[in-house]
């Protein structure tokens, strides 16, 4: 199974939402911030980076600590958090991180000659009389940077818009020089803020945050999280500081929208905010974004999905899969870790992650781990209590005739197998109280052919679900 690319893409322990994706020689590296399992906060830990050869994407190797929140000359006690960062390659060759700390405006920058080496600091953005950048009267707040370098300039776009806040006017892109510090442009607005977008066409799709900036051919391609916060949408423009149009939603991390399996407004996973952008990678481009797990907000993780683009340039928008796309589908046979699941609901719908009810957060269904954070725990879902659904996309299925299941908890009942999340039950396996992890198995055929699987929970108590096994007759 992990010969084959799958989502997450990284290790099931590992936390690191908010990913920018580079193809920098024959490797794909992904820049994120770096949450926490378990954690209280977003961003708890230091950036790492981890890289893939761009022809297998299911070889990711970890390149370690890169920067760590203490190299700041603004908080040497750590007492801030490294926020989303991206990274760049400045005229010099050099390679260029960008980032915002969580408790201040200005835009942070450090420097490495290699792009997973260790990153040393090296500066704030600032205006030509050295004023940093967030801190100028009638500066807007920075906030998750993005940077596009195109010969001796780099175009840094920033901020923050909270729904109905008129201080926040929308995403800025600003103009830095050669030195990667210093402003020739200042900052212009390329994408509204809710309450500033009547007649924008951006209208209840407005900014939120994560601006990311992409260029195919002569087509700049600018990336965001809207107020809606789980959909990163894309505005698209011939020139990178004006001219944005709005053009529609890549992803959503609940997938909303999508009518192609389900009704277009059913949440399939519980979603949040959102965070990534597009890379080609082999010939092939890929939306990079994160889900949530462990019931909040804090504890994100990093998936990808292909994409295509129209002749005239637009891309239309992908569901959530445990492969990447069904052009790829997982293996119809082997054992697959619960973890995996693209889809997880019940029947009492929620758009979004609810960190702040406990109540809420025992009564659905989330993906979790054992152990602390860095602990090398493979994720399992919990709290599987009646209706609960967990939905994986998509297998190559030839001759499956039996199927096992991994199962913990005082459970008492059966889970529920089909191909679709409202299909036919094609067979049960019944589950009971263990306090170790239980394997149970059943003949049940599933059709030859590419198909989701949906396992449903149905009885008493609460099952942890640890894997399952597809097996020929």
């Amino acid at each position: 199974m992990f010969q084959q690319q799958v989502n997450p893409y990284l290790p099931s322990w590992e936390y690191i939402p908010d990913g920018e994706p580079y193809v920098f020689g024959d490797r794909v590296y992904v820049y994120g911030s770096h949450d926490r399992f378990n954690g209280y906060v977003y961003c708890l830990n230091d950036y790492v980076c981890w890289s893939a050869p761009v022809d297998d994407l299911s070889q990711w190797r970890y390149e370690g600590v890169i920067y760590k929140k203490t190299d700041d000359p603004l908080n040497p006690t750590g007492h801030m958090c490294l926020y989303a960062p991206d990274v760049t390659v400045g005229p010099d060759g050099r390679y260029y991180l960008y980032y915002v700390l969580d408790k201040v405006s200005v835009v942070s920058v450090a420097v490495c000659d290699s792009p997973a080496g260790k990153y040393e600091f090296y500066g704030y953005v600032r205006h030509a009389d050295g004023t940093r950048l967030g801190e100028r009267e009638g500066d807007q707040p920075q906030f998750d940077p993005g940077v596009l370098t195109e010969g001796e300039k780099t175009y840094l776009y920033t901020g923050f818009c909270a729904k109905g806040d008129k201080s926040r006017l929308g995403a800025m892109a600003t103009v830095l020089g050669s030195d990667m510090l210093t402003i020739l442009e200042e900052p212009v607005i390329v994408a509204p803020s809710e309450p500033y977008a009547a007649g924008s066409g951006f209208e209840g799709h407005e900014f939120f945050e994560a601006p990311s900036i992409r260029k195919r051919g002569k087509t700049y391609y600018l990336i965001y999280s809207s107020i809606l916060m789980h959909e990163l949408c894309y505005a698209t423009s011939h020139s990178p500081t004006a001219g944005f149009t709005y053009q529609g939603v890549i992803m959503s991390n609940c997938d909303m929208y999508i009518d192609t399996y389900k009704p277009a407004t059913k949440p399939m996973f519980y979603g949040g905010n959102n965070h990534g952008s597009i890379v080609e990678i082999n010939n092939q481009w890929y939306i990079f974004y994160h889900r949530h797990t462990n019931g909040t907000n804090f504890s994100r993780q990093g998936c990808l999905e292909k994409i295509t683009f129209t002749e005239d340039g637009k891309i239309a928008q992908v569901e959530m899969t445990s492969c990447g796309s069904k052009d790829t589908p997982l293996l119809g046979r082997g054992e697959y870790p619960a973890y995996l699941a693209c889809n997880l609901f019940c029947d009492e719908e929620s758009v979004y992650t609810d960190f702040t009810c406990a109540w809420m957060n025992n009564q659905f269904p989330k993906i979790t781990q054992d152990g602390k954070d860095g602990d090398e725990e493979v994720g399992y879902i919990a709290n599987m209590k009646e209706s609960a659904t967990a939905g994986f996309k998509y297998f190559a299925c030839q001759g499956v005739g039996r199927v096992s299941i991994k199962v913990r908890g005082y459970c008492r009942g059966y889970f529920e197998v089909k191909t679709a999340w409202d299909g036919e039950v094609l067979g049960t396996i019944p589950v009971d109280f263990s306090n170790i992890w239980q394997e149970y198995s059943a003949d049940i055929q599933i059709p030859d052919g590419i198909h989701a699987l949906y396992f449903t929970y149905r009885g008493s108590g609460s099952a942890s679900l640890g894997s399952f096994t597809l097996e020929n007759s």
